[in-house]
C-alpha cells in the first residue's frame, strides 16, 4: 500500500493538484488517505463547498484488484487529468481512500479510511457539496443473464451487465439525479435512491459512500455492481485481462461530465 500511496501522490502532483496525506489510526497503526485538491482561480470559487470524487486503493488479500478497485482509481486519475484546464466554480478534492476492504481473517471492519475522513470533516465543521465514490467500475458484459439483482432492490434491473449503477440515499437524491443526468449521455445508467442510509438494502452500503451517509453528507456510489456481475470479485482472477476497457472509457466520459457539471457551477446541487 505504501507504493500505491507514493504513486498516487506523484500522479496527482504531476497533474498540478495540491496533495496532502490525511492520517488516521486503525488496527494498531497509522494509515493515510491521499487527498489531492484542484483549487479554483477565483477567491469566491475557492470559498464554495468542495465536490469530492473518491475511490479506495486497497484490495483484499490474495486479489490483484483490477476491478476492485484499480478501475475506480484509474477513472479517478483520468478525471483529474481532464479537469486540469477546466475553470472551476468550487474546489474539487480527489481522494484515494485506504482500508476500505473488510479483512475477515484479521477481523478488521471496512470503510476505515473514509469513516476517519468523514468524521474529520464533521468534527472540524466542514461542509461539502457531495461525494461521488467510484467502486468497481470496469467489468461489463453484453450477454443476457450476466447481471444479477441484489436482494430487495425495488426497481427493474436489466439482465445484461453493461450499465453503471448510481446509488444514493434519500438525503442524496438531488446529487444522484444530477450525476445520472450528466453521465447518461455517455454510459448507460441505472440509478437507485434508497431510504434512510440503506439499512434495508445492505448491499447498497458496501463502499466508502456509506461513511459520508453516516455523517449526514450527501454521497453517491458509482458501480458495475461488483459480485452481482463480476465472477472474479475478490478472487485471484480479478486481473486487467477481465476488464472491459471500452466500458471504462465510457465511465470516464460520464464521470467527467458529472464532475464538470457539479464543479463548474456555484451554489447547491
Amino acid at each position: 500500500m505504501l507504493q500505491a500511496e507514493r504513486y498516487l501522490r506523484d500522479q496527482f502532483a504531476a497533474l498540478g493538484c495540491e496533495v496532502a496525506a490525511h492520517e488516521f489510526e486503525a488496527c494498531g497503526g497509522t494509515y493515510r488517505n491521499v487527498v489531492a485538491t484542484r483549487i479554483p482561480l477565483t477567491a469566491s470559487a475557492r470559498g464554495e463547498p468542495p465536490l469530492i470524487l473518491a475511490a479506495h486503493f486497497d484490495t483484499v488479500i490474495g486479489s490483484p484488484g483490477a476491478d476492485d478497485n484499480a478501475s475506480g482509481v484509474a477513472v479517478l486519475l483520468e478525471v483529474a487529468s481532464r479537469l486540469r484546464e477546466v475553470p472551476l466554480g468550487r474546489p474539487v478534492r480527489f481522494i484515494a481512500f485506504n482500508l476500505e476492504e473488510e479483512d475477515i481473517p484479521v477481523g478488521r471492519q471496512g470503510l476505515l479510511g473514509s469513516l476517519a475522513y468523514a468524521a474529520h470533516l464533521r468534527a472540524t465543521g466542514q461542509t461539502m457539496l457531495g461525494a461521488i465514490v467510484l467502486e468497481c467500475v470496469g467489468y461489463a458484459r453484453s450477454e443476457e443473464g450476466t447481471q444479477q439483482v441484489p436482494p430487495g432492490v425495488p426497481i427493474a434491473v436489466p439482465s445484461t451487465g453493461d450499465f453503471l449503477g448510481v446509488i444514493g440515499n434519500a438525503a442524496s437524491a438531488a446529487l444522484t439525479a444530477a450525476v445520472e443526468k450528466a453521465a447518461q449521455a455517455h454510459v448507460p445508467v441505472i440509478s437507485l435512491v434508497v431510504p434512510g442510509n440503506g439499512e434495508l438494502l445492505p448491499d447498497t452500503r458496501r463502499s466508502d459512500h456509506a461513511a459520508f451517509w453516516h455523517y449526514d453528507y450527501p454521497a453517491v456510489m458509482l458501480t458495475d455492481t461488483a459480485n452481482f456481475r463480476n465472477p472474479h470479485y475478490h478472487q485471484p482472477t480479478d486481473t486487467i485481462e477481465t476488464l472491459n476497457l471500452d466500458f471504462i472509457a465510457k465511465v470516464v466520459e460520464g464521470v467527467t461530465a458529472a464532475v464538470r457539471t457539479l464543479a463548474e457551477a456555484k451554489g447547491p446541487v
